[in-house]
């Protein structure tokens, strides 16, 4: 570990094999706690590089549980979180909306960290069972579209290493990686981030990662969403090339609101946001619902441009195919916790 901290404090980039090796290291006993805090402070101060993002996400997920399961067309939409907007949960949201619509989705998330709400107590509030082992995730995705994988449950190993983090009491890699550690096999991804300045590098983590089509956003107001608010930014992944494109509401069909306008409360009412954007009211929660879900389905290859997949993602909650699958997921991951 000396070696390394050395490279990276000479500013130092560690190839993708040296930063796997450092990756599985900060899970042995001999490495200490000042050394793991010492690595995320080097690793921000010299910047991480595509290879030292893909080596320790990939040690990260040999860390997880077992996910041997090998389900096809599989995708995450998860944000990096961090925003400071305290948006209602958008991704999780639109999860159901693009299950909805006919592809597989992996939800990896957590409880609050930086929001009021996370992912992980909306959906717990909703009759979700947020603690499932391996063969019942993949049995959810096969038999509902949707599995909830809760980060806390299937990362054991990761509690030393967070509590380095909150010590730490600043940004590092860590509140970066989070939407990468899924330890389902993805071919697809929706990847929200609060850094503008990474949405390129995260495209290109993405194609190292095997994702064979994935689009990275960041919204107007520096969301980790796609916004109503005005420019978002965002690359494209497909067919192993890396396309940068910028858009607004209008230009996809949508209307233009401030971020202040979606703004969420605790869990109860987090959940009571979700469940009517699903039962097909109408508004700007709807609306950017729309938009990220349309995303999500453009991203997962159901659709040729950001319009068609909106287009779709109406279809799935008209229809009440999206508020099928959260009826599904909470009585399924009920009853297989049940009888695991």
């Amino acid at each position: 570990m000396k070696h390394y901290l050395q490279m990276l404090t000479s500013k130092q980039s560690l190839s993708h094999e040296e930063m796997k090796a450092v990756g599985s290291a900060l899970f042995k006993e001999d490495v200490s706690d000042s050394e793991i805090a010492g690595l995320l402070i080097a690793l921000k101060s010299k910047g991480e590089s595509v290879g030292e993002i893909t080596g320790l996400v990939e040690a990260l997920r040999e860390q997880a549980l077992p996910f041997t399961s090998r389900i096809k067309g599989v995708m995450d939409n998860c944000g990096t979180g961090g925003d400071g907007t305290h948006s209602f949960n958008i991704s999780t949201t639109s999860s159901f909306v693009i299950a909805g619509a006919g592809i597989k989705v992996a939800k990896h998330g957590n409880r609050s960290v930086s929001s009021k709400t996370g992912s992980a107590d909306v959906l717990e509030m909703l009759g979700v069972d947020l603690e499932q082992p391996p063969a019942a995730v993949a049995e959810l995705l096969d038999e509902v579209g949707l599995a909830f994988l809760f980060a806390p449950y299937v990362h054991p190993n990761l509690k030393r290493i967070m509590k380095v983090r909150q010590d730490l009491k600043i940004p590092t890699i860590f509140n970066l990686i989070g939407p990468l550690t899924n330890p389902v096999s993805l071919d697809f991804q929706l990847l929200g981030l609060y850094g503008r300045q990474y949405v390129g590098l995260f495209a290109d983590v993405l194609k190292k990662l095997g994702r064979k089509r994935a689009v990275v956003v960041n919204g107007a107001g520096f969301m980790d969403e796609a916004s109503l608010a005005g420019e978002n930014v965002m690359a494209v992944l497909e067919n192993g090339c890396v396309h940068h494109f910028t858009f607004s509401p209008e230009e996809v069909g949508l209307a233009a609101v401030p971020n202040e306008a979606i703004r969420g409360g605790d869990a109860a009412e987090n959940a009571r946001i979700l469940v009517s954007v699903l039962e097909g009211k109408k508004g700007v929660y709807r609306d950017t619902v729309l938009l990220n879900a349309g995303l999500g389905i453009y991203a997962g290859g159901r659709a040729a441009t950001v319009k068609e997949g909106i287009k779709r993602a109406e279809e799935s909650i008209d229809s009440g195919k999206a508020y099928s699958i959260l009826r599904k997921l909470a009585e399924k991951s009920s009853r297989r916790r049940m009888v695991l």
